[in-house]
């Protein structure tokens, strides 16, 4: 009872009882609260409306039709992820605060991703951009409502710090780049995004020798619930030998050549596996790129063809096409943990660093997110994102294929819903790092794992190589 009081910023100031205990009256009144507590409801408020504004951004220029298509069976039609979004929210912000809120069993099964897997949604009765709109709008001024309410300094973990507002947040943010996934494959439309800047060309040139990592232990992974997934937790030292890692993730330039060498038909950089895919998929190249007739290679993103930008780092290619090119270098994939130690191990400190640079925010200066691009920027671009031992974009621009798979670290908990990670774990995910350009900064740190199928080339993923040293 304590807590539930304490909870929507109650106190008791006097309590009734019948002689027998059987029933209680409590006398309460509202708690004052602090300036630290009325800076994180507008904190939470904050990332709820930004998460909210980029979605409305990003559908804009999209018209019915557009919003109820599924262009591929790997990703949903876009006005199902406008109603999940919805829904996480109804169900985490009102329904998780409130068991006394009635389910709403028709839309949580609709928009229930594992008992709808994506292949199936164009068949669901998901309405049209009004209905979506309008329930969106009914459930954030629900939310409002419940947030004014509410004590974020209270013990209840959902609640602590407004961890369960930076969850949703979050959580609409990773759906923006998802829809924006499905919108890059959308034929016949020419996206005009309401922001748009040509990604930067290189400030500094970046040296084409490895960083040596040097052996020794590191803190992988974090303690901070305010916010991390339950997959990144717990911090735990982790001790990795000493290892060479690319400064710069491969580039289109560089993934050229290894297709004019023959990549794509030199059985011996494949393993069984993924020569298997070739053959079932095709592919000679990148998702993207277009051969010209003159023999040069453009790039389609977003309806727009444009002539291939060598610096810049090559996306869309599947964990099997990174690790052929790995193989083809003499390198090979780094494993999660030799990644996370480059980007966020501080070796003079000894301390773990929450972005590559330091622990400040992103800005413009340090990496390429925030969906304003719509492409990877050239290498050395961000000189001020470098990590301490020298590595450049780390964070934005394309995610980075590991060679690790998608597993619990020791000591995991499933919090605050077991779907989210533990579902996944052991079913042939391999994780990705990073963030893309795609990315919203709130989705990612150094230790945020994503995760894909070794095939997957939708997502906006490249890589960089490792090697022993």
């Amino acid at each position: 009872m304590a807590a539930t009081v304490a909870r929507y910023g109650l106190e008791t100031v006097r309590t009734f009882t019948d002689p027998t205990k059987a029933f209680a009256l409590l006398l309460l009144r509202k708690r004052g609260r602090s300036a630290l507590a009325e800076g994180r409801q507008r904190s939470a408020w904050t990332h709820l409306a930004t998460a909210r504004a980029r979605t409305l951004e990003l559908i804009d220029p999209l018209d019915d039709a557009d919003l109820v298509r599924q262009v591929s069976p790997l990703l949903s039609p876009v006005v199902w992820d406008l109603g999940h979004v919805a829904n996480f929210e109804e169900q985490w912000s009102i329904r998780a605060l409130d068991p006394a809120v009635p389910a709403d069993f028709v839309r949580d099964r609709i928009y229930d991703p594992i008992v709808n897997p994506r292949p199936t949604r164009k068949h669901l009765p998901l309405g049209n951009r009004a209905a979506c709109l309008a329930y969106l709008h009914e459930v954030r001024q629900r939310a409002r409502q419940r947030l004014a309410q509410l004590d974020l300094d209270a013990s209840d973990p959902l609640l602590a710090d407004g961890y369960i507002y930076k969850l949703i947040a979050q959580h609409e943010a990773q759906h923006s780049e998802t829809m924006l996934q499905a919108v890059q494959l959308m034929e016949g439309l020419v996206y005009e995004p309401a922001r748009r800047r040509e990604p930067p060309a290189a400030v500094v040139p970046v040296d084409p020798e490895s960083a040596v990592i040097p052996a020794g232990p590191f803190v992988m992974g974090t303690d901070d619930r305010g916010f991390a997934y339950d997959n990144e937790r717990p911090a735990h030292a982790v001790d990795v030998p000493r290892f060479r890692l690319d400064l710069a993730p491969v580039t289109n330039g560089q993934y050229l050549a290894f297709m004019l060498d023959g990549g794509y038909r030199r059985r011996e950089l494949w393993t069984d596996d993924a020569w298997l895919w070739l053959q079932g998929a095709r592919a000679a190249h990148p998702a993207q790129w277009v051969r010209n007739a003159d023999g040069t290679w453009s790039e389609r993103a977003f309806g727009r063809t444009a002539p291939l930008v060598p610096d810049r780092p090559v996306v869309h290619v599947s964990w099997h096409e990174a690790a052929a090119y790995a193989r083809w270098a003499g390198k090979r994939l780094p494993t999660e943990a030799e990644w996370e130690k480059a980007a966020a191990w501080d070796l003079e400190k000894r301390v773990a660093r929450r972005y590559p640079w330091g622990d400040l925010s992103p800005t413009d200066d340090h990496a390429n997110l925030e969906q304003q691009t719509f492409a990877p920027a050239a290498v050395g671009a961000y000189p001020r994102g470098r990590s301490f031992f020298g590595c450049h974009q780390m964070i934005g621009d394309v995610w980075e294929w590991t060679a690790s798979d998608f597993a619990p670290y020791p000591g995991f908990e499933a919090f605050p819903y077991r779907e989210y990670s533990e579902v996944h774990f052991g079913r042939g995910y391999k994780v990705l790092r990073g963030g893309s350009w795609a990315t919203r900064p709130i989705a990612i740190r150094n230790t945020f794992r994503n995760w894909d199928l070794p095939e997957r080339r939708q997502i906006f993923a490249g890589f960089r190589c490792a090697a022993d040293a």
